[in-house]
């Protein structure tokens, strides 16, 4: 890459690149990270950047949010952990007893802690099979539900999550996720054909009688920001439920507000059997959950799903502080207020710039896609890759993801003056690649998702 970088950057990467192993880092242009708040980001030599992806959307309230980081001091001046696995700590139990809270569903629920969004999509593979007795589960193509190895046999995202690494977990199948701009086709024929592979499904070598659990993206994320039609999701669940298999949803990137909701599921009225969180759960600390109906949380025993560093009291402290900012300043609302005036800013740009073909999303929670062709959607990833890079020189960081689809999901407390500042420089780095200014040197395309 042709990017200038100040030496001190460019010598602190040197050095870490001896160190640090390649395959923990999907590679974009180089931001060095020495202190963040709010939507700020401040590199080692000094230069701000708004931040637009939130540490992958694990920092829904800001960074270092007050009442998060005062949480966790006061936690940390009691206890800084004890295994739940051995005995009891207040933060454990008041956080479980909140997610049954707000999460969807009037039923009694219970909650199992984890370190990462990966263990507690591990966690529904075990509780799905466990509960019904039947061996199968159905996920998607093009989902990401994390990097453990039942995760990753979730997910069908990259080759690289499968390449060297097989055998993965057995009879995990994937079925076509409904996206109506990638297939080019009404919302009713994607419905149709989407509905109808899993028809063919059970029809063919899957037996319904025999699937225990079907795991679903509500929105799916590094897919490319893609809302699946309310018609596709209502019909799923109703296949489910005809057959006893149960519904479970992956929130840990779409929920805690992100999509102007609660939870994503929302959108769709549907009560999920299980349901996942992480990321924006401890606003970027290590937590995760997975709260599912009782009876189904009841069929496995100890030590079937524990870890030591589970429910770790600061944490669970960060959660509930995280939680409350949430409720108290209203960003559920604020989310889904801002997410409908940035959509309309961007959507009032792809009749301005033929290389925006679609924008999409719900709530601070966008993919604007580009693309070579507005017609046959053919993605840009040379496009998409200068967008980013030339972003980030005039101090935005944002990342592409699907290849070609800029990812937009800054902090639910971002104000409005920020949101509009990081809109307009996009606005210019449009312009600049309109004008053909970004060279093609600028990026290398072995680089993003």
């Amino acid at each position: 890459m042709t990017q200038q970088k100040t030496s001190k950057a460019k010598q602190f990467v040197q050095d870490e690149k001896r160190y640090f192993a390649p395959f923990a880092r999907i590679p974009y242009y180089d931001l060095v990270i020495d202190h963040a708040l709010g939507s700020t980001l401040v590199d080692i030599d000094g230069k701000e950047y708004l931040d637009l992806i939130t540490s992958a959307s694990a920092i829904n309230v800001g960074h270092r949010h007050p009442k998060v980081v005062a949480a966790m001091r006061a936690q940390e001046d009691k206890l800084l952990h004890y295994t739940p696995a051995y005995y009891h700590t207040e933060p454990v139990v008041q956080l479980a007893k909140k997610l049954t809270e707000i999460t969807p569903g009037d039923f009694d629920k219970k909650v199992a802690f984890g370190l990462s969004g990966s263990d507690a999509n591990d966690a529904i593979i075990k509780l799905a099979r466990a509960y019904t007795k039947r061996p199968y589960i159905i996920s998607f193509v093009n989902s990401y539900h994390g990097a453990t190895y039942g995760s990753m046999s979730l997910s069908a995202l990259s080759l690289n999550m499968r390449r060297k690494m097989s055998p993965l977990v057995p009879g995990i199948f994937h079925i076509p996720y409904p996206d109506v701009y990638r297939a080019n086709k009404s919302t009713a024929e994607v419905v149709e054909e989407c509905i109808q592979a899993v028809k063919d499904l059970f029809a063919t070598y899957v037996p319904a009688e025999e699937v225990a659990c079907v795991i679903m993206e509500p929105v799916a994320g590094d897919a490319g920001i893609v809302v699946p039609p309310k018609d596709y999701v209502e019909e799923l669940y109703a296949l489910c439920k005809e057959n006893g298999i149960l519904f479970a949803v992956d929130e840990v990137q779409q929920g805690m507000g992100r999509t102007g909701k609660w939870w994503a599921i929302q959108h769709f009225d549907i009560e999920p059997d299980l349901l996942s969180t992480a990321k924006s759960l401890g606003s970027g600390m290590p937590i995760s959950a997975v709260v599912g109906r009782s009876k189904i949380m009841d069929s496995l025993e100890a030590p079937a799903h524990l870890f030591t560093t589970a429910g770790n009291p600061v944490c669970c402290a960060a959660a509930l502080a995280t939680i409350e900012v949430i409720e108290e300043e209203q960003l559920v609302e604020k989310s889904r207020v801002d997410g409908e005036y940035a959509k309309q800013r961007f959507q009032a740009m792809q009749s301005e710039f033929d290389f925006i073909g679609d924008v999409r999303g719900i709530g601070l929670n966008l993919g604007i896609e580009i693309v070579k062709d507005k017609v046959t959607h053919e993605k840009d990833q040379a496009a998409g890759l200068k967008i980013i890079y030339q972003a980030f020189a005039k101090g935005l960081a944002i990342i592409t993801i699907a290849k070609s689809v800029l990812r937009f999901q800054p902090a639910l407390t971002m104000t409005r003056a920020e949101l509009d500042r990081a809109i307009d420089t996009l606005h210019e780095v449009f312009t600049d690649l309109r004008d053909n200014k970004i060279p093609d040197a600028l990026v290398d395309e072995n680089v993003g998702w």
